[in-house]
């Protein structure tokens, strides 16, 4: 359940993004299921993650949640299923972004929502110098995480418009809500 109060660091962050998901929601990438008490009770959650072990971990968290495995590059759901789409932390790691966000497109009813919150390259010239110059290294050893992407850019490219965003840590993080027109 919800909780009530905005808790403080990168958990208010999550309670921020998910408290206007509704309806039908497809959780992308849930990992341990960390998003999973900070849902309005008014969304329906269907989650998966590419990892078979972090799927199996997540279906402990919260009852009433239909988990599964897949690749958000390869959604396993019918055009127009879902009100919401929810994802946190994973954009960075999706090897083909472009095409996980034609996924969703085509997922998403007319009218339905993307949330996102994901680290991201930041504005400061100094700071997204040295995420440049460190993400090779990073993407090896953390197999495939990316310190550099530019979801605002993605997001606008795949054809959803942005309603609303949050940024934070010095242009480190972003949450992003868009909207995929009727």
């Amino acid at each position: 359940m919800r909780k009530l109060k905005r808790p403080l660091g990168f958990t208010g962050w999550r309670w921020d993004l998910l408290e206007e998901v509704r309806g039908r929601t497809l959780e992308i990438g849930c990992g341990w299921g960390s998003n999973f008490d900070h849902y309005p009770a008014e969304a329906s959650i269907s989650a998966f993650d590419i990892e078979p072990a972090r799927a199996r971990s997540a279906h402990n968290k919260r009852s009433g949640i239909t988990l599964s495995t897949a690749d958000a590059q390869q959604i396993p759901h019918p055009n127009h299923s879902f009100d919401s789409v929810v994802g946190t932390l994973v954009f960075c790691s999706i090897p083909q972004p472009h095409i996980a966000l034609a996924e969703i497109r085509r997922v998403l009813k007319p009218g339905g929502k993307l949330f996102l919150i994901d680290h991201v390259r930041s504005h400061h010239h100094w700071l997204g110098s040295t995420q440049e110059f460190l993400n090779p290294l990073w993407n090896t050893v953390t197999g495939g995480c990316n310190l550099n992407r530019d979801n605002e850019t993605m997001i606008k490219d795949s054809g959803l418009k942005i309603e609303r965003m949050m940024v934070g840590w010095y242009g480190l993080l972003k949450l992003l809500i868009a909207n995929r027109d009727a």
